[in-house]
C-alpha cells in the first residue's frame, strides 16, 4: 500500500468516526490527489480550526477559487460547521477531510470529475 493510500484510509476513517458518514472513496481519492504534495507535509496537511487566517485561506483558495463559489457569509458558516463536526478539540483536522466535507456540503463533486 502506498503512502497516499494509507493517508486516504486514515481520512476515510475520520469521515466514518467524526462525521458518521460512509465516504465516497472515489471522491476522497480525487480530493487527496488534488491537494498534491501538501498531504505529505505535517503542517500543510492539517487545518487549524482556531486560526482565522487559515480559515480565510480555506474559504478563498478552496471554496471560491477551486469550487467556484461566490463570496457569501454561508461560506464561513459552512467551514465553521465542518470544524465543529470534526471536533474543536481534535488536533489533527486533515485538510483532505475538510475539503471533502465542504465539497459534499455544496454539492460540487463535479469539480473533481
Amino acid at each position: 500500500m502506498s503512502k497516499r493510500d494509507e493517508l486516504i484510509e486514515k481520512y476515510a476513517e475520520d469521515i466514518k468516526t467524526k462525521f458518521g458518514q460512509t465516504p465516497d472513496m472515489d471522491l476522497l481519492t480525487k480530493v487527496a490527489i488534488g491537494l498534491g504534495p501538501a498531504i505529505y507535509n505535517l503542517d500543510a496537511s492539517k487545518v487549524s480550526g482556531s486560526d482565522e487566517k487559515e480559515l480565510e485561506t480555506v474559504k478563498n483558495n478552496f471554496l471560491i477559487k477551486k469550487l467556484g463559489l461566490a463570496e457569501t457569509p454561508a461560506l464561513t458558516e459552512s467551514i465553521n460547521s465542518v470544524i465543529d463536526a470534526y471536533g474543536k478539540s481534535e488536533k489533527n483536522k486533515h485538510r483532505a477531510v475538510i475539503y471533502y466535507m465542504l465539497t459534499k456540503h455544496f454539492g460540487k463533486e463535479s469539480v473533481y470529475n
